[in-house]
């Protein structure tokens, strides 16, 4: 059996007040399965890595094949929790170590 390519995506987190970690990765879900539905989503294998609030950075890992998905989905976030919020991509790696070293140059 293969194993499954992983990619991580640092993301830069806009908003007015801080969401907690399930408010935020249901919104990601939600985003991801309005655009692609149920199945879409699931094959996403999307999760939370970190989640940096005094910095607003956002680590989420998700499957290579899915992550033209996740990229598209990610724009169509407009709030969070009822609180207006927007998520941008800062670096996309196939490891945490250089992904931490792309964010911090």
């Amino acid at each position: 059996m293969k194993r499954m390519k992983r990619r991580y995506l640092a993301l830069h987190l806009e908003c007015e007040g801080i969401p907690t970690e399930r408010d935020l990765m249901d919104t990601i879900w939600m985003a991801i399965t309005r655009l692609f539905g149920e199945v879409g989503a699931s094959l996403t294998g999307l999760a939370l890595i970190t989640f940096n609030i005094e910095r607003k950075e956002v680590v989420i890992r998700t499957s290579l094949a899915s992550l033209p998905m996740v990229r598209a989905s990610l724009p169509t976030i407009t709030n969070i929790s009822g609180q207006q919020a927007s998520l941008h991509v800062l670096a996309v790696s196939g490891t945490i170590k250089s992904l931490i070293n792309n964010i911090e140059q």
